[in-house]
C-alpha cells in the first residue's frame, strides 16, 4: 500500500535536514567557528538570539538552529514510521537509532562548547551524526517503498558477498573516523602533496611527525576502502547484474567513493578550499548511507551457494513469468 503523501514529505525533509546538519557541523569545524557563541549553550553569548553577529557567530548559531528545527521532523518521522510501518522488520530499530544518535551528537556538541573535548572524542561527533543520517535515509527509502520498486525483497546473494558487504560498511566507518580525526587535529595540510606527503623528500615516504602520520594513515585507510568497494562492484557487475537493487547500489557506491577520493585530493591541492571540503563531506555521507542500505539488502536476502546460481535463479524467474504471460494470452 502506498504511503501517505505527508509521511513522504516528512521523510524527505528529515533526510535533507539531517544532511544539512552533517554539512553544517563540517562547516563549523572547517571555519573554526565552534566557539562562535562562546562557552554558552543552548544560549549564544549570554542571550537566546545573539546580539552581535560575526561570521563565526552566524555559522555556529545557524548550525544550532538547523539542528533544533530538523530534530522536530526526525522525531515526527520516527514516531510515524513506528506506528504505521512498525510491521516492517527494520523500522522500529531504525526509528530508535535515528532519534538516539541525533540527540547523542547534540549532547557531544554541547559538551564541547561547555567544557571542551579531546580530538579523538570530537572525531566521533561526525560519526555519530552519520549513523543518525543513515538511519533516517533508510527510513525514507522504506517510506518510498524503494525496496519494492527494485524487488529488493527477492535479492539472492552468496555468503561471501553478504560478509563482504557488512565488513566493508563497518570498515568505512573506521575510514571516516580517520578523516574526522584529520580535521580535528588540524592535520589537513600536514602533507602538501598528493598522493605522497611531500614530493621533495624523494623515496623517503615515511611521515615525519604525528600530524603526517594521521594524514597519511587516513589516505591509506581510504585507499583500502576504494579497492574494496571497487572489487565488490566489479563482482556484482560480472555476476549479479540481473539483480537491479544490488547493481545500482554498488555502482553508486563505486561512483561515490571515487568522487570522495577526488575531492579529498582537491582539498589538499586547493589548500582547504571551503566548497571542495564540504563536497568531500557530502560524498562520504552519501556513501555511508548507501553502504548501510546495502547491509539492509543483504540482511533480507536469500543465501545461495554460487554467483552462477543467482543468475540461473533469475533466469528461471524470467522464464516462469514469460510462460505465465504466454498462457494468459
Amino acid at each position: 500500500m502506498k504511503q501517505q503523501t505527508w509521511l513522504k514529505w516528512i521523510a524527505v525533509a528529515s533526510s535533507v535536514g539531517m544532511l544539512c546538519i552533517l554539512l553544517g557541523g563540517a562547516l563549523v569545524t572547517k571555519t573554526d567557528s565552534g566557539l562562535g557563541c562562546g562557552r554558552n549553550w543552548p544560549d549564544c553569548n549570554g542571550s537566546l538570539i545573539p546580539k552581535e553577529i560575526t561570521a563565526e557567530v552566524l555559522i555556529e548559531f545557524s548550525h544550532r538552529a538547523v539542528t533544533a528545527f530538523v530534530s522536530i521532523f526526525i522525531v515526527l518521522l520516527a514516531v510515524a514510521c513506528w506506528r504505521k510501518l512498525g510491521h516492517i522488520r527494520e523500522v522500529k530499530f531504525l526509528s530508535a537509532v535515528s532519534v538516539i544518535f541525533l540527540f547523542t551528537q547534540a549532547l557531544i556538541g554541547a559538551a564541547q562548547v561547555k567544557w571542551g573535548q579531546g580530538d579523538f572524542i570530537l572525531a566521533l561527533h561526525f560519526g555519530i551524526s552519520l549513523i543518525s543520517f543513515a538511519s533516517v535515509l533508510l527510513l525514507t527509502l522504506i517510506v518510498f517503498e524503494v525496496d519494492r520498486k527494485f524487488d529488493a525483497d527477492h535479492v539472492k546473494v552468496t555468503k561471501k558477498l553478504r560478509r563482504q558487504t557488512i565488513a566493508v560498511t563497518l570498515y568505512s566507518y573506521i575510514a571516516i573516523y580517520t578523516g574526522a580525526l584529520v580535521r580535528h587535529t588540524e592535520s589537513s595540510l600536514a602533507c602538501l602533496d598528493w598522493p605522497v606527503c611531500h614530493f621533495e623528500r624523494g623515496w623517503n615516504l615515511l611521515p615525519a611527525n604525528q600530524y603526517e602520520w594521521i594524514q597519511m594513515g587516513h589516505r591509506f585507510a581510504v585507499l583500502i576502502l576504494i579497492i574494496w568497494i571497487f572489487s565488490i562492484a566489479i563482482h556484482v557487475i560480472r555476476h549479479e547484474r540481473q539483480q537491479k537493487a544490488l547493481l545500482y547500489t554498488w555502482v553508486g557506491a563505486a561512483c561515490l567513493v571515487g568522487a570522495q577520493m577526488i575531492t579529498g585530493m582537491l582539498v589538499v591541492l586547493t589548500r582547504l578550499q571551503l566548497f571542495v571540503a564540504l563536497g568531500h563531506s557530502l560524498f562520504i555521507s552519501m556513501l555511508f548511507g548507501l553502504l548501510c542500505y546495502s547491509v539492509m539488502l543483504v540482511s533480507r536476502s536469500t543465501e545461495v551457494t554460487k554467483p552462477e546460481t543467482v543468475a540461473s535463479l533469475e533466469k528461471n524467474v524470467y522464464l516462469e513469468e514469460s510462460e505465465a504471460s504466454s498462457f494468459n494470452k
